[in-house]
């Protein structure tokens, strides 16, 4: 019997498991009976990607922490134990693949709707815009007042740890240094020069120029005079000489009242988070709270906003039908003449077709509100010899051309789809009908359309979608102008339903700011639009169930 063969290291391994070699799946034990694992280069660049994304997500909860907006916080933290989880285990293979794109969703879409949401059955807007805690502070400081007989104080701006501050000089000759959220305390050791400090430690002292770079921030600085609210804050209108301030309103914290010292009226909380008082007078700084379907109701029964609304909705409709059907019959026009193998040159013509399909939407726009300006506009000047035709202030003409100019825009996408469409049909098909006697006329309305509506439908419902919510083009060309005659909001005959959202949060300036308000005409437009696309595509599988 034949014994086997043997070495220095060990035996020869004959490849059975048990004979020298570990069996498959078993990690290798190394020269220190130690288990070794083998890193590869793709390891180490997936570990400095993940730190990368640790790295900022820490950031971002650091941010949200600072803000206090504990619900970002918590979707941070979570997406950060995720990803590390999911791309640092063997078990979570499928979801390496679908966790950034489910991340973006989490994020850019369902927060966003799920907050605007609840922004539309709040009171958010302008002098609502902050919490309780808030608006209390900010009404002290605004309704602060300059102590009559107080004195003057020789006063000098600092800068500590990157904070504005001031430096003044008592009437003791002591030296006393705040800023915002440190109330001022003496400093034994500054230097005064000419009955101004001069020299802080720890602190820089700012020359003429920094204060004049920062002049907004020095006159609204506001440095607490000691720890006790009631002692007021020096502020200053020159930075040289500081005063005693102190706010003519008093907040009781246990009865939760605010009492205007000067008048002694009392004003209490309301259910529109404002202080108001027995007469109803309010004080101008809210803050948040619920309101319930009071933005609604006034969408639809306030008459400032009522009346506008079902004409804007009218027109969103018009606008979106027209311009939908316009688009795709020019362009199912365009590509039937072009899908002709008679016809020469096809190539060059498809192409200088879809020019306008390559220009951005938003610039096409600009350059058709110059070329229709009723004064020099090229419309008019080239084809109307000088005419001062109102295309953009006339409420009819302006909104032809906003349909014109969107028919310029839009038939180039509808002639790429029909083309492709048209060159993908069956060709038995159409030899069938052929064959049966049909003409060119009844093969293209029995046919053809038919067919060639199954494939474009769900593309029709999309852009029907996107021009109910033709933001760009609106604003651009006409800006929803011209104004409604007799409206009190500034809203205009060619505005759709998302151009008054816009105008009505009053992000434009032109009216106060209304963030509650407009999420429930969002919510209102994303209604309707699911509603009749829900519709549409219904309609559409009964298309495929004929074909």
């Amino acid at each position: 019997m034949s014994t086997p063969q043997s070495t220095l290291d060990g035996p020869v391994s004959t490849g059975a498991p048990g004979d020298g070699e570990p069996p498959a799946g078993r990690a290798r034990r190394g020269g220190d009976g130690s288990h070794a694992r083998n890193y590869s280069r793709g390891f180490f660049v997936k570990l400095a990607i993940i730190a990368l994304v640790d790295a900022l997500g820490v950031l971002g909860v650091m941010a949200a922490w600072g803000q206090s907006s504990y619900g970002i916080l918590a979707s941070m933290v979570a997406l950060l134990v995720a990803a590390n989880w999911v791309y640092f285990s063997k078990r979570a293979l499928p979801m390496k693949y679908i966790l950034p794109g489910l991340a973006f969703l989490l994020v850019y879409q369902v927060y966003v709707v799920v907050y605007t949401g609840f922004v539309a059955f709040t009171n958010y807007g302008d002098g609502h815009n902050s919490t309780k805690e808030q608006a209390i502070e900010a009404l002290l400081i605004q309704n602060e007042r300059r102590v009559e007989g107080s004195q003057a104080y020789p006063l000098t701006v600092v800068e500590v740890d990157g904070e504005l501050g001031f430096a003044i000089v008592t009437t003791d000759g002591d030296v006393q240094v705040g800023t915002a959220d440190s109330p001022l305390t003496t400093q034994d050791d500054a230097t005064v020069t000419d009955g101004r400090v001069s020299e802080v430690p720890g602190a820089s002292v700012l020359d003429r120029n920094a204060v004049l770079a920062q002049q907004d921030a020095v006159t609204t600085l506001r440095v607490p005079f000691s720890d006790d609210p009631e002692d007021g804050s020096i502020r200053t209108q020159d930075a040289r000489t500081g005063y005693v301030y102190t706010s003519t309103l008093e907040y009781d914290a246990q009865a939760d009242t605010m009492t205007d010292t000067t008048t002694g009226t009392v004003y209490t909380p309301n259910d529109h988070g404002q202080f108001e008082a027995e007469d109803g007078s309010t004080l101008a700084v809210g803050w948040r709270v619920v309101v319930g379907f009071e933005n609604f109701t006034t969408a639809f029964g306030d008459s400032r906003y009522a009346g506008p609304f079902v004409k804007i909705l009218i027109w969103t409709f018009a606008f979106a039908v027209i311009s939908v059907a316009s688009t795709f019959l020019l362009g199912l026009f365009l590509a039937m003449v072009f899908n002709d193998t008679r016809l020469r040159g096809r190539k060059i013509y498809r192409t200088l077709l879809i020019l306008p399909y390559a220009i951005p939407g938003f610039l096409a726009a600009l350059v058709w509100a110059g070329l229709l300006n009723r004064s020099y506009g090229f419309i008019n000047q080239v084809f109307f010899n000088g005419a001062a035709i109102p295309w953009l202030t006339d409420p009819w003409l302006a909104k032809v051309s906003v349909i014109g100019v969107n028919l310029w825009l839009g038939f180039p996408y509808m002639f790429l789809i029909c083309t492709g469409a048209l060159q993908s049909l069956p060709t038995d098909v159409l030899e069938a009908a052929k064959i049966d006697g049909a003409g060119k006329l009844r093969t293209w309305r029995s046919v053809i359309l038919p067919l060639l509506l199954v494939s474009t439908a769900p593309l029709l419902i999309s852009s029907f979608a996107f021009n109910f919510n033709n933001f760009t083009l609106i604003y651009m060309l006409t800006k929803g102008g011209p104004r409604f005659a007799d409206a009190s909001v500034p809203l205009g005959h060619t505005d759709i339903l998302i151009s008054m959202v816009y105008s009505v949060s009053g992000i434009d300036g032109t009216a106060p700011k209304n963030y509650g308000l407009a999420s429930a005409l969002s919510i209102v437009i994303f209604v309707i639009v699911a509603t009749i696309s829900a519709l549409a595509f219904r309609r559409t599988r009964s298309l495929e169930e004929i074909s």
